[in-house]
């Protein structure tokens, strides 16, 4: 079974995300900000990151930065969360390290699509 971190703040996005992504096999991995995302991904290793970029703490993307110079996760899909959607932020995302990008309000077909091309190694980095 897949293992995802989802690195949000946001209570309500939290459960809804988790409920169903578990719905659809994956096992999730919680952190609550950026600090404790990285640290999560350093001690658990998941899968795939979903990292949200408003985050208390560390924003995503300084996360994302912090987790792209460790070794044992630089090689870990990050996709970037966001429900800021403004010009420019797909681009300061891949620039901090994110490996994709999507907008929230989640569309749940889309990002399972990115999901599992992701974890299947069809989406090139």
């Amino acid at each position: 079974m897949p293992r995802i971190l989802l690195v949000e703040d946001n209570e309500m996005n939290r459960d809804m995300l988790t409920r169903r992504l578990e719905r659809k096999g994956y096992e999730l991995l919680i952190a609550v900000d950026g600090k404790q995302g990285v640290e999560r991904a350093l001690s658990e290793l998941p899968d795939l990151i979903l990292m949200d970029l408003s985050l208390p703490e560390m924003d995503g993307c300084e996360a994302a930065r912090h987790l792209k110079a460790q070794e044992q996760t630089r090689s870990i899909p990050i996709i970037a969360l966001t429900a800021h959607a403004m010009a420019g932020d797909r681009e300061k995302a891949i620039e901090a390290g994110c490996d994709d990008y999507d907008t929230k309000p989640v569309d749940m077909p889309r990002l399972l699509s990115k999901i599992q091309g992701w974890l299947d190694g069809q989406v090139a980095r």
